[in-house]
């Protein structure tokens, strides 16, 4: 029997579990029992299951995986909790900590308890409503949010030939000048739309400012009413000092019989 204990956060919404892995021994290889631990009917419930695991350039590691078992390179809300629970488990010694991730370091301030400030990736790969701040997203500029068919459209432009082979996060977007925005969001590995999305309000504001007359710090509203707030310094499609800055909370914790968990048939 192997027992694995987790904490379960969110981050405005976005929902994680976080496990201290930083003896190494959590079997990241078994990506179909990952899935099973994040699925609502099957396991836990979440949308993102993050190690905390030692790096030999910073704090501490991050490794993300999203509720179908894939392994993505970073998650916004994610990094923001999981700098709190680093700074719970002592893998961060102070509330000031800079991690590893596969999309490069980010930084992080636990601000007060309850709110997390990350500085982000610079953005990259600019391209007709497209952007990676992390990881791939396809704004789509909308007037109305609540008219848009999230499920069916988002799924649609997640899996079309433009984005092969691996596919693309697709916000839904409705700016407001000077500084404001409203964000619903497919996202690539939930497959379903997400409670808020931080990589997603990064890309949204970066285009936002790029393309759409918005100035920093542009605020941000999910679809669940969470509020985030994107912050930085541009030069045209440059961006540089980009932070999110935004609500965790610590919901529960437990633990898991990894061993007994039924395996989500493929």
């Amino acid at each position: 029997m192997k027992i694995i204990h987790f904490v379960k956060m969110h981050g405005a919404g976005n929902d994680f579990l976080l496990i201290d892995d930083m003896k190494g021994d959590f079997p990241i290889e078994d990506h179909r029992r990952i899935a099973t631990m994040a699925s609502r009917p099957d396991g836990i419930g979440c949308e993102g299951v993050i190690l905390v695991q030692k790096s030999a350039i910073a704090d501490f590691k991050m490794r993300f995986f999203n509720p179908d078992g894939t392994e993505a390179e970073m998650c916004g809300n994610g990094s923001r909790c999981v700098a709190a629970f680093a700074r719970e488990i002592g893998a961060a010694k102070s509330d000031i900590m800079q991690f590893e991730t596969a999309a490069g370091i980010v930084k992080a301030e636990i601000l007060e308890p309850g709110l997390v400030k990350v500085e982000v990736p610079a953005p990259k790969d600019f391209a007709d409503d497209f952007v990676v701040a992390g990881v791939p997203h396809k704004i789509i500029p909308v007037e109305n949010l609540s008219k848009v068919d999230v499920e069916n459209e988002g799924r649609r432009i997640r899996n079309s030939e433009e984005f092969e082979p691996d596919g693309t996060n697709v916000d839904f977007v409705s700016y407001r000048q000077p500084n404001r925005l409203a964000i619903r969001t497919y996202e690539r590995g939930v497959e379903a739309e997400t409670g808020a999305c931080g990589t997603g309000s990064i890309a949204a504001a970066v285009i936002g400012v790029a393309d759409y007359g918005l100035e920093f710090p542009v605020h941000v509203k999910t679809s669940l009413g969470y509020n985030l707030i994107i912050d930085g310094v541009s030069e045209g499609n440059c961006f540089s000092n980009l932070t999110l800055t935004g609500p965790v909370k610590r919901v529960f914790s437990g633990e898991i019989d990894w061993d007994a968990l039924d395996l989500i048939q493929e």
